[in-house]
């Protein structure tokens, strides 16, 4: 199988530490390069529901 795909969309906007188009914290962000598959499949998995969370108050941003 091949490494999970960045999520970045290019939004970049941070609200309480997590970026509004992807998910992710940035130290999460920052680290992506370094982690191995199954931590990257865990922090998609924990970005999404960040992003469900964040679509839930009205502060997601979508490119």
């Amino acid at each position: 199988m091949s490494s999970p795909k960045d999520p970045c969309i290019s939004v970049c906007k941070f609200t309480d530490d997590i970026c509004i188009g992807c998910g992710r914290t940035k130290a999460e962000i920052k680290g992506w390069k370094k982690l191995g598959k199954d931590e990257k499949r865990a922090v998609l998995a924990e970005s999404a529901l960040r992003l469900l969370a964040l679509e839930a108050t009205g502060r997601r941003k979508k490119k």
